[in-house]
């Protein structure tokens, strides 16, 4: 695909702007900005209601959406559940699944976890007199299969892990971590809201029972996350909520529930973004966007080269297998330099990124992350490396 940003309004109005933070939201798609604008000035009501108009139309356009997300990860639609992010679907989902955890079970997790995947497990772990368990991190950092032989028993009763790492960019083998821990009778979670953007994924073929993704980190709308789960196991855990639609008959003293997806729905969907969504997955759904995403992993290695000719830059992740290069300056407080690399327009992050656990372990209190998307080009590079050249010029000042 040619000229990409022609797709990205962001760019028409803010051409003196470097954004390499993708990692933490995407830009929006025109197509996606267009649809949430002519949800709410053509339509404005509400789904799965209303048997006018306007209301059997929403609905259809909401369920379109739901189906092509089900085409993009190749799942049944009922599969597919609409949450409010990543962090919802996760958190939602550890507390259906408590019900399942005993004293004694063990959950399976990593240092490389986003909060949303590790915290939730904490409460529940605790709450359960349950083992949270981690997965031994090799000389890398990364996660093995063979490390994960090395805690996997027949006590583990979750898998929960990163499909990548949002801190570093490392990829989890989880194909074969989910084909080593069904042998267990294990539910194996995968948190994939930094690689659905970034790859194609493929349910049936990773056999995970369960995934959660957000739209914003693909070029979606921003309050709109996704939750994939086996029919046969959504059919065995109970509702995350209460209320409107999910109920299918109510009594005074029990109520019985709708099927899936929409007994996990309760109450009125962002409908204006789910529908906009559409339009993200339908950029996926529609071109062959593969070359771009080697474009990001060649951006991430010519980035990884220039930055090591300047000696006081520390790259924590030089063989991530995502776009993502996580660095220091030697000295320099991420936070003061991630300020300087503000006044020359280039914007990355800062910080922990909700993943202290990567930072113990770097033995750093945060770094600075650059991470791609398909809009970014080699001129994004370059200009972060002479951002990074002044903020060191700048501290040299003051005797650093």
């Amino acid at each position: 695909m040619k000229n990409v940003r022609k797709h990205f309004p962001f760019f028409k109005e803010n051409s003196n702007i470097t954004y390499l933070d993708t990692a933490a939201s995407s830009l929006k798609l025109g197509s996606v900005i267009n649809s949430l604008t002519n949800y709410y000035v053509n339509n404005g009501t509400n789904v799965n209601r209303g048997v006018y108009r306007l209301a059997h139309e929403a609905t259809v356009a909401f369920e379109e959406t739901r189906s092509n997300v089900a085409k993009l990860i190749n799942s049944k639609p009922e599969e597919v559940i609409f949450t409010k992010g990543t962090t919802d679907s996760l958190n939602k989902l550890a507390s259906s699944l408590s019900e399942f955890i005993n004293e004694g079970d063990e959950i399976i997790t990593s240092e490389l976890e986003h909060h949303s995947s590790l915290i939730p497990w904490q409460v529940i772990a605790k709450k359960k007199k349950a083992k949270l368990v981690f997965i031994p991190l090799n000389d890398e950092g990364k996660i093995t299969v063979d490390n994960f032989k090395k805690v996997v028993n027949n006590k583990t009763k979750i898998v929960a892990l990163t499909h990548m790492s949002n801190a570093l960019g490392y990829l989890t083998p989880i194909k074969d971590i989910a084909t080593i821990a069904h042998k267990y009778d294990a539910i194996v979670i995968l948190d994939a809201a930094q690689s659905i953007g970034h790859m194609s994924i493929d349910v049936k073929y990773l056999d995970i029972d369960f995934l959660a993704f957000s739209a914003h980190k693909m070029y979606g709308p921003n309050g709109v996350g996704v939750l994939y789960g086996k029919a046969s196991l959504l059919n065995k855990i109970s509702p995350f909520e209460y209320g409107g639609e999910m109920a299918h008959l109510v009594d005074m003293y029990e109520s019985t529930y709708k099927d899936i997806p929409h007994k996990f729905e309760a109450g009125t969907p962002v409908i204006a973004e789910v529908i906009a969504f559409n339009e993200a997955v339908k950029f996926y759904l529609e071109n062959d966007l593969s070359g771009l995403f080697s474009k990001e992993i060649e951006l991430k290695n010519y980035l990884i080269n220039q930055l090591e000719k300047i000696g006081d830059v520390i790259i924590y992740n030089k063989n991530a297998e995502g776009a993502i290069v996580t660095l220091n300056i030697k000295g320099i407080h991420p936070h003061d330099a991630a300020s300087i690399l503000d006044q020359e327009n280039v914007y990355v992050r800062a910080g922990h990124h909700c993943a202290q656990l990567v930072n113990k372990k770097l033995e750093v209190v945060s770094t600075l992350r650059v991470s791609f998307g398909i809009y970014n080009i080699k001129d994004d590079c370059n200009k972060f490396i002479e951002a990074i050249k002044k903020a060191i010029e700048f501290f040299k000042q003051f005797g650093w």
